[in-house]
């Protein structure tokens, strides 16, 4: 069983659009309505796998419930944890080319006491579970330390931790030594402090990730495909993408792919680049299912060279 720990959840309304003229009125040719957040994608890529995943956040007002019921018509189980803000509504602007505009909330400001008891949820829940994804943003009210505290608690309860957030959040917990952490470019060069302009630039950078508590780093580099760095070496791995429509989601789908694998080595990380680059190619935050997998290619990195640069080099 995968639990999927998401402390700031959303409902997505996403809107296909011919172009984005700013100041104009838009008509969409198709929109919809997905649950939102990082673990919550993760939850509902599992289901798709025909995996069994519980997903644990915090759930406030009619937007709350309305989540609640999505998830469950995905066949997810959902341990809510009432808070009194609202949960918040996102909205993204999908054009032809792929380009993606998104409207983020900040969702609700959660108490001392309900912080607490979504640890507390948490910690009860993952007896049993395979594995424990901690992922996305933290809300208004919870410390950059409260991951570090969470992978604690799980990991005193035998799961395998995996952290998919950044900045703070993500230096404080990597004290914690959370088996596998999921940066992607930008969060990765911002984890570093410099730069990223090459695939070795990017292998360097997870190592120190590693140095500095991280059991395991899997990176998404966008185009340029995914990194593993873990006790075995450096891995890279890619797939080809026919079309890009929406990538909301597809470093989420990139996790559970990874996770649903093992969530270790090569083959765990050619799963999770075939989840993401099936992902991309599905409108709004669609979760991909297994028959909608692309095969993907992994080498070492002795077998590229590490010079090459990346598509899109993170300033």
């Amino acid at each position: 069983m995968i639990l999927t720990v998401t402390p700031n959840p959303s409902l997505d309304r996403t809107y296909e659009i011919p172009a984005l003229d700013r100041g104009a009125v838009l008509r969409a040719t198709t929109d919809r309505i997905d649950p939102g957040g990082k673990g919550v994608n993760v939850s509902r890529a599992v289901a798709a796998a025909g995996r069994r995943t519980l997903a644990v956040m915090p759930l406030g007002g009619p937007a709350g419930a309305a989540l609640a019921g999505l998830l469950g018509a995905e066949g997810i189980e959902v341990a809510g944890v009432p808070v009194t803000g609202q949960t918040r509504s996102n909205i993204s602007a999908v054009e032809p080319d792929g380009t993606l505009t998104k409207i983020n909330a900040a969702g609700p400001e959660l108490t001392a006491a309900e912080s607490e008891a979504l640890l507390a949820t948490v910690g009860e829940r993952s007896e049993g579970a395979d594995w424990v994804a901690c992922c996305g943003s933290l809300p208004r009210g919870l410390p950059p330390e409260w991951y570090a505290e969470l992978v604690a608690r799980a990991h005193r309860a035998g799961a395998r931790i995996a952290l998919d957030t950044s900045g703070p959040s993500l230096t404080a917990a990597l004290r914690e030594r959370p088996d596998v952490v999921k940066p992607n470019a930008e969060e990765l060069a911002q984890a570093v402090g410099r730069p990223l302009a090459t695939l070795g630039d990017a292998v360097k950078a997870a190592e120190e990730l590693c140095a500095s508590g991280a059991r395991a780093v899997l990176a998404s580099l966008g185009a340029d495909g995914q990194l593993l760095v873990d006790g075995d070496g450096a891995h890279f791995a890619g797939a080809p993408v026919a079309t890009v429509r929406s990538n909301v989601g597809a470093g989420d789908a990139s996790l559970a792919g990874f996770l649903v694998a093992g969530g270790t080595g090569v083959r765990a990380l050619a799963t999770a680049v075939a989840y993401g680059a099936a992902a991309v190619q599905l409108p709004g935050s669609l979760m991909p299912a297994p028959a909608d997998l692309v095969p993907a290619a992994v080498i070492t990195t002795d077998g590229v060279p590490l010079a090459r640069p990346l598509t899109e080099p993170v300033p």
